[in-house]
């Protein structure tokens, strides 16, 4: 069995309805979800706000690339378009495979430009940490360290106070 932990983005349309899009995608494999979070935009500026979860999800037969495949898929579902001239720019739905474990829990590393693991930014990302860390408080990014240390010291603790709890926006595996 596999369990991956993916970032979940948007900031187009109908933000929180694109969230449950990807959560439907992954459907029984999602085991929990974290809180929604609105944080600026990140990389390129000049854009709308995000809604940003990140979800641990689980399956026996999923491999790496059948994560990264899943969440193009969600992305598809959303309508997301990529412009090849805003690497970082809005979108409809941004699904990241940020890590993948295998079955003996050892952390899956490739370098391969099609799919880096662990996600080779998301170390840098509070808006991947902070949600993280609501359904795995004592996780580790595998390379990186724990991410309690990674969010109040390392370069995304610049980055904590810009992150708003949305509590009012429920995103629940099944809903």
């Amino acid at each position: 069995m596999t369990r991956a932990v993916l970032a979940l983005g948007s900031n187009l349309g109908d933000r929180l309805g694109h969230l449950r899009t990807a959560l439907a995608v992954f459907g029984d494999s999602v085991l929990v979800v974290s809180g929604v979070y609105e944080t600026p935009p990140w990389g390129d500026t000049e854009q709308p706000e995000y809604l940003n979860a990140v979800l641990l999800a689980v399956d026996p037969a999923a491999g790496p690339y059948d994560w990264l495949a899943r969440a193009r898929a969600a992305e598809q579902a959303a309508g997301r378009l990529r412009d090849p001239q805003r690497r970082f720019g809005p979108r409809t739905l941004d699904v990241d495979v940020v890590a993948v474990w295998t079955d003996d829990d050892r952390p899956v590393l490739s370098d391969d430009p099609e799919l880096i693991l662990p996600h080779p930014r998301a170390h840098l990302r509070a808006f991947v940490l902070r949600p993280w860390i609501d359904i795995q408080p004592y996780g580790q990014l595998p390379g990186h360290g724990w991410l309690t240390d990674l969010l109040t010291s390392g370069p995304a603790a610049a980055e904590v106070t810009e992150l708003r709890p949305r509590p009012d926006l429920p995103l629940e595996s099944g809903a």
